[in-house]
């Protein structure tokens, strides 16, 4: 029987995404730092990344990414009541990206705000979006993620720098027309583990200086070992509640969409919810971690090139800094009016 919506139930109607031309293959880093294709691509999955121009910032990426998704969901600026822009790599500390892009959207009747939860910004903004639908308060928000790592990537790193790329994703909440239902979304953060993935310096408590920036503490820092553990473990676990509460099996999963952080990470959780890897939705290899965006990114592929029917169940798992993580069931479903 098919999936059928209550009333204001949040639903995306249109997705987008965006990457810059610029491609950094494993063979480019080879010759940036000491490492090789076969070891990035056995640990991580990774062949390829994006890097935005130097004169390309989050608000130009998500700026594309939201034109996409408009155009997806058959909607115009000026009918976006909220824009959400989930992003750690801001083109200002404020004004705030998401007003950038609302200013260069011409989306005149929207409220606008950035969301800082890292890798799991995606879902946070899309949690945020459901509650203003089903509230009642707004009728049409616009999710943006963007993200430009470039900027905070040590390249002389080889244990981070390989990991990283550059790009945005959008899409379209609202309570009306059809679209991926937003059905559960379960969050979680432990802010116990925050120095496990950090950015040390450009905030208040260690402001910028000649000295800070001469000892690398604006690039990104991550203790690898142990992120993968609480990696693994959280999205395991919020993911299995999401399917707990919903009453769904494993067997109903359509497609499982990661965090594009790591292939280990991806085949792990795969396999704890005995997903096989030809439903396994992954942009790892051509883009990956572009941390807030990857799911985003990875949603809109996925509805441009698989069949996705009415029914059909999306899991989505995330992970970032924060600690942050969440999971949420996604269903492809017709409006009840």
């Amino acid at each position: 029987m098919p999936f059928q919506a209550k009333q204001l139930q949040a639903r995306v109607i249109g997705t987008g995404s965006y990457l810059p031309k610029k491609v950094l293959s494993n063979f480019d880093l080879e010759k940036m730092v000491d490492t090789s294709d076969e070891w990035i691509v056995s640990r991580t999955g990774m062949k390829e990344r994006r890097i935005a121009h130097e004169s390309e910032f989050a608000s130009d990426m998500g700026l594309e990414a939201a034109i996409g998704a408009l155009s997806s969901a058959g909607i115009s600026a000026d009918s976006i009541d909220l824009i959400l822009c989930a992003t750690s790599t801001p083109d200002h500390i404020f004004p705030s990206t998401a007003c950038l892009i609302q200013s260069r959207l011409g989306a005149t009747n929207a409220a606008a705000l950035d969301i800082q939860a890292a890798c799991s910004g995606y879902l946070y903004a899309l949690s945020t979006a459901k509650a203003f639908i089903e509230s009642g308060m707004y009728k049409n928000v616009l999710v943006v993620a963007s993200e430009k790592l470039s900027t905070i990537v040590d390249y002389k790193d080889r244990n981070t720098c390989v990991l990283f790329g550059d790009g945005a994703a959008a899409c379209v909440v609202s309570s009306q027309k059809k679209g991926l239902f937003i059905r559960k979304i379960q969050l979680g953060a432990d802010g116990d583990q925050s120095e496990l993935l950090i950015v040390p310096a450009g905030g208040s408590k260690n402001p910028s200086t000649a000295e800070t920036v001469a000892t690398n503490l604006h690039y990104l820092k991550m203790e690898g070992r142990e992120v993968y553990k609480h990696a693994v473990r959280r999205m395991e676990a919020s993911a299995k509640s999401c399917l707990d509460e919903m009453g769904m099996t494993e067997s109903e999963i359509s497609w499982l969409v990661p965090h594009q952080a790591n292939i280990r990470i991806i085949e792990a959780i795969a396999k704890r919810f005995a997903v096989p890897m030809e439903r396994v939705f992954m942009t790892i290899q051509k883009y990956g971690n572009t941390s807030a965006s990857s799911v985003g990114i990875a949603i809109d592929e996925l509805m441009r090139e698989k069949p996705i029917k009415i029914g059909d169940n999306l899991l989505l798992v995330v992970f970032g800094a924060g600690l942050t993580w969440g999971a949420s069931i996604l269903t492809y479903g017709e409006d009840n009016e």
